[in-house]
């Protein structure tokens, strides 16, 4: 981010080569929708199952926080909705499993249940049990 505008910087070849993981970086527009779509809900996916306390080590503890989590999962639900038709069954069943998944961990681990449909992501899903 700029300091002076506070706003984002534009995405660079080389950014969009760390968001793949790639060795190579890949210029963003060789790269398909679907490839993109899945990486990015990857990497909400792992960042949520941390803050969710599913992470293992010594640390999992200290990096677990069910605000950042709700927040991580309700992006990768918003996102994983709206992909859905266009990248098909074949993508969109794997990372719906997952996004389940953490909505599940989700409410193993928070002390104050959320009311069905009101959990992270659930605006989207719909109730998850």
């Amino acid at each position: 981010m700029t300091s002076e505008q506070n706003t984002p910087d534009p995405i660079t070849n080389d950014d969009a080569g760390a968001v793949l993981g790639g060795a190579q970086a890949r210029d963003i527009a060789e790269v398909p929708a679907v490839e993109l779509i899945n990486t990015v809900s990857v990497h909400l996916m792992s960042a949520a199952a941390v803050k969710t306390g599913l992470a293992e080590g010594e640390d999992a503890a200290q990096l677990k926080d069910l605000d950042e989590a709700r927040k991580l999962i309700t992006a990768l639900a918003g996102l994983v909705t709206a992909a859905a038709p266009e990248v098909g069954s074949t993508h969109a069943a794997p990372l719906r499993d997952g996004l389940r998944s953490l909505q599940l961990a989700f409410r193993e681990e928070s002390r104050i249940p959320d009311e069905p449909g009101k959990g992270p992501g659930e605006k989207w899903t719909g109730p998850v049990n």
